[in-house]
């Protein structure tokens, strides 16, 4: 295990955050690779707890568990900094897409930088399933919570955060059957530390959205902190779980923005770097801009701004109280076991969401198609997209076989889908 000073940690905590493209499966693995694997700032044992921890919580598991990596090396501020590095790239690039949006519509150009970048994703998932597997799988009824977890998301469409706690209780139950031993661990913080820390991090969460409701006279400002700081206590799963939830009132009960709209903004969150549910910072932006029956940029800049503190302020509450309590738990047997089992479920969740991404990535059509209590994904394969196959099978010959790094396969890809723009532009 090595130990970096804080300001070496920066520049990676900012690499991981330009870097993060293609949702939690690939963000996982690029920090495993980054933390774990090339410059050993954590053991194996360490991250995996703190991911199984962090799929527990409400919010985008990935910044959470960038957070704790930070903390875990240099503290509160430590935290601060990988957990902004990985939110902020991908802000800018949203907050700039989104007013490109909002004047111009969408830019086929950026769409075929995007299609690249896609195409490169599918193959670092890939890669990152198979290492996660090879970590968390050490055990037969480990493969089977796997499989199963794979088969209750993705066949039977269970709730996420049902799937995970299931994966837990059956881990806590079984823990007897655990005969490796279990380093012991102390709890380095008070009750009443923690109870502090809870109670100032409701203040920097709140106070901001308080002061704006109660003095700025900007409605539609206060509504947004409220709304998407009630969202990011109920967005167990991630951005998927909870778009339904959040398109049902942004734009059938607030009409902030339309259904197409909506699904442009996910598509946006989808090709940029950053967590998923910064499709947030996209919808709040649009009805800000659009609040008083005009454009205007300035109040969608404060309107997306207040998005994102309701959206990632509490992260760090979660992460700040918790992350002391991770290796107590991970030292106690049942508590370890439990672990262990989520560990392994969230080999079955990567999977679901890497078969979900290369569908809507490789088809034009993909719809749900029900057999009896079944309902999966399933493709119209007459809607094939042969350039994003191409530029995968391009990535994969890159990442696999040729060992590249993932910033070059990145832009090898982007350059190529940028190309094909210009190439099958005249003939669109």
């Amino acid at each position: 295990m090595t130990h970096p000073s804080f300001t070496q940690t920066l520049p990676v905590w900012g690499r991981i955050g330009v870097l993060s493209f293609g949702g939690p499966a690939a963000q996982i693995a690029l920090m495993h690779r980054e933390i774990v694997e090339d410059r050993n700032w954590m053991s194996e044992r360490e991250y995996l707890n703190a991911l199984a921890f962090c799929m527990l919580l409400p919010g985008p598991e990935a910044m959470q568990l960038a957070t704790y990596s930070g903390w875990r090396l240099h503290g509160i501020r430590g935290g601060l900094a990988a957990g902004l590095l990985f939110v902020l790239p991908g802000a800018a690039v949203i907050l700039a897409l989104a007013a490109v949006y909002l004047l111009y519509g969408a830019v086929p150009i950026l769409q075929s930088v995007f299609l690249g970048i896609k195409a490169a994703v599918l193959v670092i998932v890939l890669q990152a399933l198979l290492r996660v597997s090879k970590r968390s799988l050490t055990q037969k009824r480990h493969w089977l919570i796997a499989g199963l977890s794979f088969f209750g998301l993705f066949c039977l469409n269970l709730p996420f955060p049902l799937v995970i706690l299931l994966a837990g209780v059956y881990g806590f139950w079984s823990a007897s059957l655990q005969t490796a031993p279990i380093r012991q661990s102390k709890v380095d913080v008070s009750p009443i530390s923690s109870l502090a820390t809870i109670a100032l991090w409701l203040v920097i969460w709140w106070a901001p959205i308080w002061a704006v409701g109660s003095y700025s006279g900007n409605e539609v400002l206060a509504e947004i902190g409220l709304f998407f700081s009630k969202l990011a206590t109920v967005t167990f799963g991630g951005a998927y779980a909870v778009l339904a939830y959040m398109a049902q009132d942004t734009v059938e009960a607030k009409h902030w923005l339309s259904a197409t709209e909506m699904m442009d903004g996910l598509g946006l969150a989808e090709t940029t770097p950053g967590p998923l549910i910064l499709v947030t910072e996209f919808v709040g932006f649009l009805a800000g801009a659009r609040a008083s029956g005009e454009l205007d940029l300035g109040a969608g800049l404060m309107a997306a701004g207040m998005t994102l503190w309701a959206t990632f302020a509490p992260c760090f509450l979660w992460v700040f109280t918790g992350a002391p309590y991770i290796e107590w738990i991970a030292s106690k047997r049942r508590l370890s076991a439990a672990l262990a089992a989520i560990s392994a479920a969230v080999v079955g969740v990567i999977l679901n969401l890497s078969i979900w991404f290369a569908l809507h990535v490789l088809f034009a059509d993909v719809q749900r198609q029900s057999w009896g209590p079944m309902a999966v994904w399933w493709p119209d394969t007459g809607t094939i997209n042969p350039l994003a196959l191409t530029l995968a099978g391009a990535a994969a010959v890159l990442l696999l076989w040729g060992e590249r790094g993932v910033l070059l396969t990145l832009a090898i890809c982007s350059v190529l889908g940028l190309a094909s723009g210009f190439v099958f532009a005249p003939f669109g």
